[in-house]
Parts: C-alpha cells; structure tokens; sequence
C-alpha cells in the first residue's frame, strides 16, 4: 500500500495526540535554574564536561568579604525574602569602581540576581541576567557551560525558538558529553519551526542513548518521534514506535492508534490483534470504541466474538441502548448461529425503529426459528409502516412463511407481489412453481387413500 503525503495528514496524522512540546513542559525547574550551592559557583552539571582540547582556565579568587556578602543574599533568596536579596546584591554593585569584583565575584553576583528574577517569573530579566555571567571572562568553564545551558532554556521558555536553538548548539561545541535531555530540548526547537528532519535527529539521538544505557525513555519523546514519524511519511516507522510505547507505557490510547495504523497498511489481522488487547485488557471505554470491536470481529468472520462485545457494552451501559446497537448485536448472533439470542435483539431494534425495514428483517429471523406466523406478523407490519429497502424480498419470507403454515392462497399472493421486482422474479417463479407441485403431490396422496 503507497502512503501519499495527503493520506497521512487526512488519516494517520489527524489521529495522533496533541503532542507535548512546550519546552516550559520538561526543562525549566527551579532547581535547574537554580544558581548557587556551597561555593556560589557550582550550577547544575547537566552531565556535560568541557571539551578536551579545552584549556583549564585560572579564575579570580572569590574573596571573603564578597563571599559573605553573597552568603547573606543566598540566605534571603533561599528565604523567599526576595526583596533583602536583591538589596544586598544592589549594595554590592553600588557606585563600584571597576576592579572592586572580580570577573568571578561579578558572574556570581549576577547568577544570583537571575535565581531571584526567575523566581519572580521575570524571565526575560533573568535571562540578562545570565547572560551577564558569560560576558565575564576567566570564569570557571563549567560554570560558563551550565550557564550557557540554563540560557538556552530560558529562550525555549519564551518561545524564542531560533535563538534557544542557537545558544544550544555553542552549549553543544563546549561539551564532550551532551545528555539526551539536551538533544530533547533541540529536537523541540526544530519542532516549534517545523524542521521535522532535524526534530527527528536529534530526538533519536536522545532516545538512542537512554537504549544504550539501559534506560527506557520518556513517554513524550515517543511521542514527538511517532508525530515526527508520521509527518515525514514514515508510517512503518511510527508504527514501531507505537509499540515501544505500549511496550513501556501501556495505555489504550496507544494500543487504539495502533490498531488504526495497522489499518492505514491493510493489516487488518494485525489491527484485530491490537484492538482485541485492548478489549480483554478493560481499556474501551466508549460507544465506538466497543462497535469498533465488534466491527473488527464481524470483518474477520468471527460473529459470536462480536456479540460478546456488544453485549458487554450494552450490560456496561457504554454501547449506548439505541435501534443502530441492538441491530448490530442482532446481526452477529444470527450470524453466529445463535438464533434465538438474535430474536430478542432484534425485537429490541425494531420497537425503536421508526420504518418498517426492522420488523421486515426480525422476519426472516422468526422463519429461521421456525416460528412462521410471528414471521407473518413482523413481516405484515413492517410492509404496513413503509420504509423496508427490500419489499421485494420481505413478501418473498412472508411466501415462506405463509407456505409453512398451509395458507397457499396467501402465499401465492406474496410470491407474485414479489415477482413483480425482476430481483426476486426469478425465486418467485420457483417458488410458486414448488408449491404447485407440492399441492399435486398432496392429491394425488388424497386420491389414493
């Protein structure tokens, strides 16, 4: 089967969840933008370190006095009091002469002042912040690298894609070790502008390397490689990850979308199978999720399985109680052999009917059951109301039935009514032709007794 670019966002793609990919969602915590531990200068590692060919820069002595004094505005901070934290950090930049903080003091006095703009929500005021710390030279190159990190976040959480990207990528020159969160966040980037092959490099690489370590991925890069996946037209591809999500977060959702990528390639054994492990699993929950089902069961010729489900659902009160249902469930059993459950169903489905084509039907199971002057009835009333699709074919079982019961009369009629549709003419014909030979064979019995 050929996939075209429509088809997929007709079908595959307007089936698939809303992703999510607000970078807000998965980067940006408080303490990973949190500037200052013991020693002000440590930030979070992101496991990322320094390039190899870099060289080990000499930072500034942070002095005593400065350290206290960031001490006491950490304090604060850490307090929530933000408002003392920011005047001690004020106080500190107060008419200063230029050599009074050193480049390593000043970068430390400025990631503080971005912890408290963060914690305001000011994030526009704490991203200049740190960019503050980088501007400084002779800061420890960790230091530069986490804040460099932290920065690219803060773009992502501002929605400035292009620039979130970029500070990403000169994250990415100075660290020999990048994690897959980092590859995460750049696979969103491309994303939000709609570079959906770079999206879907990069979120490879993130899931490749939680496989490497062992590590089962999270559920929303599966889900921005699926989405990626089915943009691109990769619907093998899509479909496999599809699984390894219900492989480690088994949800109905995903076992659902599966069966419909299963039918998008006519694997219609295959979207049986995944619907069906839904089902025994208690994950349907909705009308046309359990019609479906029973859909699903009826293709592959497997009736009774079918009425089992609808059944369910009707007991369950999630196939809702309505003449389309309990037609549905009427049918499977008839054709499941199981005529006698089919009466009642049927039954059902005709009182809620407004036409008479149900009663025409609930007919033709009453022959089948033998019960020949209900069929009558149903079959008369069902031609009385008017709307039977095949009138031609009801006064044929209404001649059946009329014969079963010794009322030829009657069903000559019915027989010729029916002949008069040149569909039926022909079973017509036979019929009253069966009958006239029956009736001289009952004769010719009564002659010679």
């Amino acid at each position: 089967m050929i996939f075209t670019k429509s088809a997929i966002n007709v079908g595959v793609r307007s089936f698939l969840l809303a992703l999510p990919v607000v970078a807000a969602q998965i980067v940006v915590s408080q303490t990973a933008l949190g500037p200052l531990v013991s020693g002000f200068a440590q930030v979070q590692a992101q496991d990322a370190e320094p390039k190899k060919e870099q060289e080990t820069r000499r930072t500034p002595a942070l002095r005593n006095k400065v350290y206290e004094k960031l001490a006491e505005a950490q304090e604060a901070a850490e307090a929530k009091d933000l408002a003392t934290a920011a005047e001690v950090l004020d106080a500190m930049l107060a008419g200063r002469r230029d050599n009074e903080l050193n480049s390593y003091e000043l970068a430390n006095v400025y990631n503080l002042y971005a912890f408290i703009h963060y914690s305001k929500e000011d994030y526009t005021s704490a991203l200049q912040s740190y960019e503050n710390v980088i501007k400084q030279p002779d800061i420890p190159l960790a230091m530069e690298i986490n804040t460099r990190f932290t920065v690219a976040q803060l773009y992502f959480v501002q929605e400035r894609w292009e620039e979130g990207i970029d500070a990403l990528q000169k994250w990415f020159q100075m660290t020999d070790t990048p994690n897959a969160t980092a590859y995460v966040l750049l696979a969103q980037g491309y994303y939000q502008l709609k570079d959906y092959n770079a999206a879907l490099k990069n979120i490879n690489i993130a899931i490749d390397n939680f496989d490497a370590k062992g590590k089962i991925p999270k559920e929303q890069w599966y889900n921005l490689q699926r989405f990626l996946y089915a943009e691109l037209n990769m619907v093998d591809e899509a479909t496999d990850t599809l699984r390894q999500l219900i492989t480690f977060y088994p949800k109905k959702q995903y076992w659902v979308q599966l069966s419909f990528m299963y039918s998008e390639q006519g694997k219609e054994a295959s979207q049986l199978g995944a619907m069906e492990t839904a089902y025994v699993q208690d994950m349907l929950e909705k009308d046309g999720e359990y019609r479906n089902m029973a859909s699903l069961f009826l293709n592959a010729e497997v009736p009774y399985k079918a009425a089992v489900v609808l059944q369910d659902g009707l007991k369950e009160e999630i196939v809702q109680d309505n003449s389309k249902n309990w037609e549905l469930l009427a049918g499977a059993l008839r054709q499941a052999q199981e005529v006698k459950d089919a009466i009642p169903a049927m039954e059902k489905a005709a009182s809620m009917s407004d036409d008479g084509d149900l009663y025409a039907r609930l007919g033709n199971i009453y022959l089948d059951a033998d019960q020949n002057q209900k069929a009558i009835e149903a079959i008369t009333k069902g031609l009385d109301r008017g709307g039977v699709k095949r009138p031609d074919n009801a006064r044929l079982v209404l001649g059946m039935a009329y014969f079963n019961v010794d009322e030829y009369a009657k069903a000559r009629d019915a027989f010729r009514a029916a002949g008069r549709d040149e569909r039926s003419k022909k079973y017509a014909d036979q019929w009253i032709k069966y009958m006239n030979s029956e009736l001289e064979r009952q004769k010719s019995l009564a002659a010679e007794s």
